[in-house]
């Protein structure tokens, strides 16, 4: 068992699901959260937390459970998300607000309670989650993709704010991968914004580990502020 304590959001399910299997995995003990219970359970070192991330409240009170039970926090990945993918005509307000409450105002609220604990030991990794739908501008994904390019910027701003304290925030970007976020795009969509990669195929989950990795590591150390977009895009 290592001692290495590791935050993930949006658990129940999907990427996060398979990130927290694969951090308790490899003898990291890792806590998660998501606003239902999980569909799976862990053999391993793992906690779990029902919540919604845009709560401050709730967020504030995970943070104390996880700082009282583990004494410190080393990193923070920020996979909770939504998606809406209509055009902006058919985009209604409470859309908007969900996904930026989501996207948004969670991924600012959990960097800035995990920062807190963080900073105590001079050492953390943040790695925030934005989407190619960004750099592609994907049409009928407007209010997706500019929430996640708002966190993007948030990113790139903390990794200034946070450097100090031996914190760095990174950015992952992924390309379509087969989990409920995209369950509601056509193949044919899907299949266009495939074709507009570099390498001409889905992700895998395997892909965001090997990324997440790599911004994780101690020797990563001089790496913040940075996003990287799978695929080529």
């Amino acid at each position: 068992m290592r001692d290495e304590v590791i935050l993930i959001t949006g658990t129940s399910r999907g990427i996060g699901k398979f990130l927290a299997q694969y951090y308790v995995d490899k003898g990291f003990m890792v806590a998660g959260c998501s606003r239902k219970k999980p569909e799976w359970t862990s053999t391993g070192a793992y906690e779990h937390f029902i919540l919604d991330v845009s709560d401050e409240r709730a967020v504030v009170n995970m943070i104390h459970s996880i700082q009282k039970k583990f004494g410190r926090l080393d990193a923070l990945i920020n996979n909770a998300g939504i998606a809406s993918m209509n055009p902006i005509l058919l985009t209604s307000v409470e859309s908007v607000r969900k996904i930026y409450d989501t996207n948004v105002l969670g991924t600012f609220l959990l960097c800035r309670e995990a920062a807190k604990l963080m900073r105590k030991r001079n050492y953390g990794r943040i790695v925030n989650f934005t989407t190619v739908a960004v750099p592609l501008r994907v049409e009928g994904e407007a209010i997706y993709a500019s929430s996640k390019a708002a966190v993007l910027n948030l990113s790139q701003i903390l990794a200034y704010e946070l450097a100090s304290f031996g914190i760095t925030v990174n950015v992952i970007g992924p390309t379509p991968i087969d989990t409920d976020l995209i369950r509601g795009v056509s193949s044919e969509k899907l299949k266009k914004l495939v074709g507009r990669q570099a390498i001409k195929r889905m992700g895998t989950f395997e892909d965001v580990a090997n990324v997440v990795d790599f911004f994780l590591s101690e020797r990563s150390c001089f790496v913040t502020g940075q996003a990287l977009f799978l695929g080529g895009v």
